[in-house]
């Protein structure tokens, strides 16, 4: 029988979500468990993929990338515009979406310019709307 997701494991999960360098002995502090039975409920939350993996959080500002921006976009040249948008830096999202435009994609530029220059790219895939954020409120949200 397969193990269920209970309470502690949901905890685990929460911690490591907002901080997935916390060490074990912290995390089997916060709930009360010994070190090897966390270790194993974190390994049985990897090998079901309930946990896919640890990510590293970077200030795009800081690396020259701070202006976001969501594109809407319609085409029906869906393969030519996800090779497209893999091979492009700015591009860090890509989503098949309904309604009248059929992809969202995210992209993380330098400047306004620099966003201009993404977008002449894109005018062969067909009509687009772009909507650049302002300031971003809620990123990340934990889930748990």
């Amino acid at each position: 029988m397969e193990h269920l997701m209970d309470d502690i494991d949901k905890k685990i999960m929460q911690l490591l979500q907002y901080n997935a360098r916390m060490p074990i002995s912290q995390i089997s502090k916060e709930v009360s468990m010994s070190q090897p039975s966390v270790k194993e409920r974190i390994i049985k939350l990897e090998e079901r993929n309930i946990i896919s993996g640890y990510h590293t959080a970077f200030n795009l500002r800081d690396l020259n990338r701070g202006t976001t921006t969501f594109i809407l976009i319609k085409t029906e040249h869906c393969q030519d515009l996800t090779d497209f948008c893999n091979d492009a830096m700015e591009v860090t999202d890509l989503f098949r979406i309904s309604g009248e435009y059929n992809y969202l994609i995210k992209v993380q530029t330098s400047t306004i310019e620099a966003l201009a220059e993404f977008q002449d790219h894109l005018i062969k895939f067909g009509p687009s709307k772009s909507h650049i954020s302002l300031k971003n409120i809620l990123e990340n949200r934990v889930l748990l």
